[in-house]
């Protein structure tokens, strides 16, 4: 577990050593970079595209497009970068750098405008290469180093691209019974399930080693319950089944998410933002199942529940782990600076306005959206701001990668 996101101790900068460019040196710097700006571009885009100010060629709808890419673009770049940095550590084997590092951010890139300008069969067979390129390259990996532990992170890009298939067939109306919507779900929760398992490793961990006498608790028994709970109530959901059963399998992986979170000791991490974003961000976890119920007997719109999840889990999650690892990994302190902390404030800010106003302010709903895309995009584009320096430029302590 030590070794899960090895970070090495910042040392002094080497004297007459020059920081140079150093993008491709490892996976995190680019694709971090990819996935805050098309977080910060993509959801005021989506937001003209559901106001009717722009139109996208090839039938693609607002709801289907966005939808897809938080998921294949937003989230993917995210996981692509974290992963190939994680393994890394994890095999003691190298993930891409230089131009094969930069090969694949093209191709994502390049996928990100085939869909914009409608080129859907040409952007999802580019999609489907970098999925099974990345699954190669991981499973690779973690095979030849034994690793077997983690097997799961490689086949889930196999998921993936079935999730991505399906996904099509559904908005070709060739997948019968599947909506576009319902399978942009499906990578969703694919996505979720993944920050589970990583942030039941990490969260607990990073506490622990930064909160002098924190008392925790952790039972794997409750993280494989919590687990299984969960992901039975994202396949009730996902096969259409509603009311009672929907609401109680739910209600009951919410209550052991909640308990989860709890032994990790939260409340003793408030002074470090470092900490309690990974912490508030987790939290949204059991509120997005508890939405899920009550969505599922008609008392709240069953759209809040991905919201919360997609928001408030996912989108802190990535800026607690973007920050804390894009510091680590340049050779900097793991300290939060005001510009850290104001970007987990605007992304929390966002997902709060997002689920809470919804519920608060449904007659106006398009100022609800307005501001939660502008504090989405505050947060992630300050994040663009503060670390395309950083991510750019070579380690300030003169390591590699």
């Amino acid at each position: 577990m030590s070794q899960l996101l090895k970070i090495d101790p910042p040392s002094r900068v080497r004297p007459g050593q020059p920081p140079g460019f150093a993008l491709w040196a490892l996976g995190f710097r680019p694709f971090y970079l990819l996935g805050a700006g098309f977080a910060a571009l993509g959801v005021p885009l989506w937001l003209l595209l559901y106001a009717g100010k722009v139109a996208l060629p090839g039938g693609w709808s607002p709801q289907v497009w966005h939808a897809h890419e938080m998921v294949f673009g937003f989230a993917l770049a995210i996981v692509c970068g974290f992963l190939f940095t994680a393994v890394r550590n994890w095999t003691g084997l190298d993930t891409p750098t230089g131009p094969r590092l930069a090969a694949l951010c093209a191709l994502w890139l390049m996928v990100r405008l085939a869909y914009l300008a409608g080129a859907t069969l040409p952007a999802l067979a580019g999609e489907l290469l970098l999925l099974g390129l990345v699954a190669v390259i991981l499973l690779r990996l973690l095979v030849r180093s034994g690793n077997r532990r983690n097997y799961f992170v490689g086949v889930l890009f196999v998921v993936l691209a079935i999730a991505d298939l399906v996904f099509h067939a559904s908005v070709a109306d060739v997948a019968t019974g599947v909506t576009p919507l319902a399978a942009g779900r499906i990578g969703l929760y694919l996505v979720v399930a993944l920050t589970t398992v990583i942030a039941g490793r990490v969260v607990p961990m990073f506490t622990l080693s930064a909160v002098r006498g924190v008392r925790q608790f952790r039972d794997v028994r409750l993280d494989r319950a919590a687990l299984v709970a969960t992901l039975l109530a994202f396949g009730l959901d996902l096969a259409g089944v509603t009311g009672s059963a929907l609401a109680a399998a739910a209600s009951l992986a919410a209550a052991l998410q909640l308990a989860r979170l709890a032994g990790w000791g939260p409340f003793a991490t408030l002074r470090n933002p470092l900490l309690w974003i990974l912490h508030l961000a987790y939290a949204w976890l059991p509120v997005g199942l508890a939405l899920m119920a009550a969505g599922a007997v008609g008392w709240l719109p069953g759209s809040l529940a991905a919201h919360a999840f997609g928001l408030g889990l996912v989108g802190g999650l990535v800026i607690g782990m973007i920050t804390r690892t894009a510091l680590g990994h340049t050779g900097r302190m793991l300290v939060a600076g005001r510009a850290e902390t104001a970007m987990f404030v605007l992304v929390q800010a966002a997902a709060l306005t997002r689920v809470g106003g919804a519920m608060l302010f449904a007659q106006d709903y398009m100022a609800v959206l307005t501001v939660a895309a502008a504090l989405w995009s505050a947060g992630f584009g300050l994040y663009l701001v503060v670390y395309w320096p950083r991510l750019s430029r070579a380690r300030v302590d003169g390591r590699e990668g």
